[in-house]
């Protein structure tokens, strides 16, 4: 491939929940960052905010049944479980970009079509693949020659149009089938 030829550098995927998580972290830092500030301006010897100082005194005359406080409280739970429910959404880690814009396609489903296409190989009798972002690591088991499996699955992942130059990595191993 040529330096005309080049393919495009490809944005890395971002899950929609990228935003979310940028959101609250930014609220954090700046809430956190106040209370930092306002906690290394009073060791210093400076007088707290007056903000800090009502906001202790409100809390020290407040109870725990104190609608306040409940809400707080709710508050609190709700963005821990928005935090625990971004903690567990499934990302876009295991989609490949095409070339054309906004298309993906599985990595399981080029680890299938490359165990397919290496399976009609003579002396091949088994294979184990792991098909990443910019690497494809093949583990061909049997008495075919590692370079001819290399050409075969090379041609055959050429077919894929992925954005990105994905390597491939062939190897003879032992491989249940």
């Amino acid at each position: 491939m040529t330096v005309d030829q080049a393919r495009p550098r490809v944005r890395r995927l971002r899950s929609p929940r990228t935003g979310w998580t940028v959101l609250v972290v930014v609220a954090a830092l700046v809430v956190g960052g106040g209370l930092l500030y306002d906690a290394a301006a009073v060791r210093t010897g400076h007088r707290a905010r007056p903000w800090r100082a009502e906001t202790a005194d409100r809390l020290a005359t407040l109870h725990l049944d104190d609608p306040v406080v409940l809400v707080s409280a709710g508050v609190a739970v709700l963005l821990g479980v928005l935090l625990l429910g971004l903690a567990v959404a499934p990302g876009m880690r295991r989609w490949l970009a095409l070339r054309q814009p906004g298309a993906v396609i599985d990595r399981a489903g080029v680890a299938a079509l490359l165990t397919r296409r290496a399976g009609q190989l003579d002396g091949v009798d088994g294979v184990r693949i792991k098909v990443r972002r910019s690497r494809t690591k093949v583990t061909a088991g049997g008495s075919a020659d590692p370079a001819e499996v290399q050409r075969e699955l090379r041609a055959e992942l050429a077919r894929v149009p992925l954005a990105g130059e994905n390597r491939l990595d062939v190897r003879a191993g032992k491989v249940r089938r």
